[in-house]
């Protein structure tokens, strides 16, 4: 077969010596990472350019294309970050503006700095269930829209697995001439399955059915995926689709060339092409096997007094299996240090009420069970607990724990300095005690997946104060915050804007 990976394991099998980069020289003598070594070359003749392609990337990109549905579709090996930098820089001039949600990856936020652009926010809806960031629908984006936007940018679906509606978001959209950016990076999955009639299928409000519909086919100007996230894909390859008029392709591909790599890897690249290819092929069998281990999860798990996994009446990716424990004794932070140290079971990120597991078409039956026998586990153990408890704390979802100590943000803060200024700005570290009402320097962000509680130019409100020590005091992973002197009288500090 004529294609990127055959050709790379056509020249790994040759007496072709390669006196060019990179220096293992595919001597898989020099590195125990024998398979990949010999496979890893650079822009060599015969084998395309990333960049200016004409020939065998050209042809897998076509191919990627057409399995999603898009007007054009280009590979990224430098991850959805890559794709995002690129979008916003195409769709929004030098110093114009962009309504974004404000729980949006941190890149669209470096790519408003490197633009200079001002971010109009919608607002920030939050789940109160479960703490996490909710979808959007048309309606709560009409609002916010003006003559000066010139895109909107929309995460779905969210790293929860919330999605918004965006086939009316972006038919809103276009009636105002507004392309929309989808940031889909955990939704490559969607589209695929027998999913191709799913306006006409009916949700369970316990069983995965269907993966919800691709954010290309609904409309979307610009879509990233990272395909490493759902996918069977090496981790940094994602895809970048664009579709409609309002998008000047050669701009996108001008700002790949500028944000991607100039030595993309072939071998990421062989992987993306390989990883569509499966997806073509067995694509329905995936989601498939997706499908029941996520249902399998919820039978099992259903009868259990504590630990509550939502369904797709509340959770919509069928990839996102959110772990809560009802009764409020233990914090997400909690059930993720469990079952790592316990169960050698490594989760992808906590939150103040929820531990996030990501499942996928290729994972094992064995790796399944594990999961709910931990599970199972820790739920006797909470009882156990609840019945040793002499409080008097009720047992409610949520209603008692020390989890309703954090302050959650649902107002954005005072904006006082475009974000491209206050991040230059000159900046001092002063203990969180005496932040109150400083003009922050510095991005402080929950990570993963990295949305942020304070952007570079807002104010340090008493509530945002509160949060941020709070999600420290949780052991939350908090980047931003600067570890002090305790004898300044904190443990941590803020970077703050001096004189202003």
């Amino acid at each position: 077969m004529h294609d990127l990976y055959h050709e790379l394991i056509n020249l790994a099998e040759s007496d072709n010596y390669p006196f060019h980069m990179p220096g293992h020289k595919r001597n898989t003598m020099s590195t125990p990472f024998e398979g990949a070594f010999r496979c890893d070359i650079t822009e060599i003749d015969g084998f395309d350019n990333l960049h200016d392609e004409s020939g065998l990337i050209l042809d897998a990109e076509k191919r990627a294309n057409k399995l999603y549905g898009a007007k054009e579709t280009f590979f990224l090996v430098n991850g959805s970050t890559c794709g995002v930098l690129s979008a916003v820089s195409a769709a929004v001039p030098m110093g114009g503006t962009i309504l974004a949600a404000r729980g949006s990856h941190k890149a669209l936020y470096h790519a408003a700095y490197i633009r200079n652009l001002d971010i109009k926010y919608l607002p920030y809806k939050i789940n109160s269930k479960f703490e996490i960031p909710e979808a959007y629908t048309a309606e709560d984006v009409r609002p916010y829209l003006s003559k000066d936007i010139a895109a909107v940018f929309i995460t779905s679906p969210t790293y929860e697995g919330k999605s918004s509606d965006i086939a009316e978001i972006s038919k809103l959209c276009h009636e105002n001439n507004i392309p929309l950016i989808v940031d889909a990076a955990h939704g490559a999955h969607f589209g695929f399955g027998n999913t191709n009639n799913t306006d006409k299928k009916e949700k369970s409000s316990t069983d995965y059915t269907f993966v919800p519909e691709s954010a290309v086919t609904q409309g979307a100007d610009i879509v990233i995926h990272s395909v490493h996230k759902t996918l069977p894909s090496m981790t940094q390859t994602a895809l970048i689709h664009i579709n409609g008029e309002l998008i000047d392709k050669e701009l996108v591909k001008r700002y790949l060339r500028i944000y991607q790599s100039s030595s993309p890897s072939y071998i990421l690249m062989a992987s993306i092409e390989q990883c569509m290819e499966e997806m073509e092929k067995n694509g329905t069998e995936y989601i498939d096997k997706l499908l029941n281990y996520r249902n399998y999860i919820s039978e099992e798990t259903s009868a259990l007094k504590n630990i509550y996994i939502p369904g797709p009446d509340e959770i919509d990716d069928p990839c996102k299996v959110l772990i809560t424990d009802a009764s409020g004794t233990m914090t997400g932070q909690q059930i993720y240090d469990i079952l790592r140290t316990e169960y050698a079971l490594q989760l992808e990120m906590a939150g103040t009420r929820t531990a996030l597991a990501i499942i996928t078409g290729s994972d094992t039956k064995e790796g399944i069970e594990r999961l709910i026998k931990a599970l199972k586990n820790i739920d006797k153990k909470i009882e156990e607990a609840k019945k040793s408890n002499i409080d008097g704390k009720s047992g409610n979802l949520f209603e008692n724990s020390n989890i309703a100590e954090i302050v959650r943000i649902r107002d954005i803060p005072p904006y006082k300095m475009k974000l491209s200024k206050a991040w230059d700005a000159k900046s001092e570290v002063v203990s969180i005690d005496k932040a109150c009402g400083r003009i922050s320097a510095e991005f402080i962000n929950l990570y993963p997946p990295g949305i942020p509680i304070i952007v570079p130019g807002e104010v340090l409100t008493e509530e945002i104060v509160s949060e941020i020590k709070n999600c420290n005091d949780k052991n939350l992973n908090l980047q931003g915050i600067i570890n002090i002197d305790k004898k300044q009288g904190a443990e941590i500090g803020v970077k703050v804007i001096v004189d202003f």
